[in-house]
């Protein structure tokens, strides 16, 4: 029997310093808090070991250390968990294995040793390449250290890299993203994704702009946002985010300055050249199965979607033991098969109709949109049996196209996307 595809997330919370942009589940963690990530990787392991009897009808494809700065763990640490990775899952020998770094936090002794452990893609962030907009941002680090960091990555051998830009920075004009867009591509990066700058509540960024405050201060704040809001450059004025209009020129120069250097768009934020697809993500959209491992990393398993404790104290207790994974069983209701239960929250079973809105809304992000023979392969309906009058508006207000077996979002169709995609809710 022909085994079934899995991806796997692992995801290292734990970061030099939180951006003041982000939203993701990560927290700043020193020298000082060395025992904490030292406990974090020992229950990370117990997790690991404990899926291993749940996933033997799977093979590994692609693999992706993500966080937070996964770069900042020890190097014996991020061999202990490629080794347990390998010890208990079935990993493709061709599996893309990618690994998020930061600059500041890569050494060509850590380059090395992340090789030996297999991975052969890295994802960097750079976020611009002007310097006062990383000071914005709150990022740690200057273009020079990048380029830095760069020079170790190429030295050590890799030679599938991405490299993560964000627009819409606040005091962004057109010619600074122009300059960071071209001083990526000109390194040769094999992939970019270039994400537009959204204000996530939660964030120091949300206090300023989310709320409309113009000064860097908060009485109510606990500290958190003011030691974030004080690596912004300068912060007095603060600058404002780019008005509309920048915005959409920083949107619609992008596809061609990168198609210049050899890339093509085959997502709404990613281009890659030729081959250089990142697979793992590509799973995503197509709604592959996927497994993720440690704090608040999300799962979707035959139709299933859970995700782990995002409460770090809950999370050492769950897997403080050998076997932990193992208290306890949802599932096999349905045909569904049974998964340790242990820490994980928000337990859902996709209906057939949520399945099929995800099946439109996550595969009209690719360039390629979506395959009619791939929508009836998976729900026994034709594509226009579901979703003729949807597709017939669209094509009449110019936003999707079709031809073949193919339908995908025009450029027109990309730059309304969220009200596309509103429109194959049932």
């Amino acid at each position: 029997m022909d085994k079934k595809e899995l991806e796997l997330y692992v995801h290292i919370p734990f970061c030099v310093r939180k951006c003041a942009y982000c939203d993701f589940l990560s927290f700043p963690s020193g020298e000082s808090e060395a025992r904490e990530r030292a406990s974090y990787v020992d229950a990370l392991l117990r997790e690991i070991k404990g899926q291993k009897d749940n996933f033997k009808d799977y093979v590994v494809t692609t693999v992706f250390l993500g966080g937070g700065t996964p770069s900042l763990l020890r190097e014996s640490d991020t061999a202990r968990i490629f080794h347990a990775l390998k010890e208990s899952f079935d990993i493709s020998g061709n599996a893309e294995i990618t690994m998020e770094v930061n600059p500041g936090t890569v050494t060509a002794k850590k380059a090395a040793a992340w090789r030996m452990c297999g991975v052969n893609r890295l994802s960097i962030g750079l976020q611009s390449a002007n310097d006062d907009e990383l000071k914005i941002l709150g990022r740690i680090h200057t273009f020079q250290d990048f380029l830095g960091t760069w020079k170790i990555i190429r030295e050590a051998g890799f030679d599938n890299v991405n490299i993560d830009l964000i627009s819409a920075i606040p005091g962004q004009t057109l010619p600074s993203w122009e300059k960071t867009l071209r001083a990526a591509a000109e390194l040769g990066a094999e992939h970019l994704s270039a994400y537009s700058l959204i204000i996530e509540e939660g964030t120091p960024f949300y206090k300023i702009y989310g709320e409309g405050e113009t000064q860097n201060k908060d009485d109510s704040s606990d500290g958190k946002e003011s030691t974030a809001l004080s690596h912004c450059a300068a912060c007095l004025p603060i600058p404002s985010l780019p008005d509309e209009d920048t915005e959409r020129e920083i949107y619609k120069v992008t596809k061609g300055i990168l198609e210049e250097y050899g890339y093509h768009r085959y997502e709404i934020s990613n281009y890659a050249k030729e081959g250089y697809e990142c697979r793992h993500n590509l799973g995503y959209w197509e709604r592959k199965e996927y497994l993720g491992l440690g704090l608040g990393a999300s799962s979707l398993i035959n139709e299933q979607r859970f995700r782990n404790t995002a409460d770090m104290g809950r999370y050492l207790e769950v897997f403080k033991t050998d076997g932990a994974a193992e208290e306890g069983l949802f599932g096999a209701d349905g045909g569904v098969a049974a998964f340790p239960c242990a820490g994980k929250e928000d337990i859902e079973m996709l209906s057939v109709q949520e399945q099929m809105e995800e099946f439109m809304f996550l595969g009209l992000r690719k360039m390629k949109g979506v395959s009619r023979t791939g929508f009836q392969k998976r729900f026994g309906k034709t594509l226009e049996e579901v979703y003729l009058n949807q597709i017939k508006k669209l094509e009449r207000q110019g936003l999707v196209e079709s031809a073949g077996d193919d339908l995908w979002l025009t450029e027109r169709g990309i730059d309304v996307s969220n009200y596309v995609f509103a429109e194959f809710l049932l």
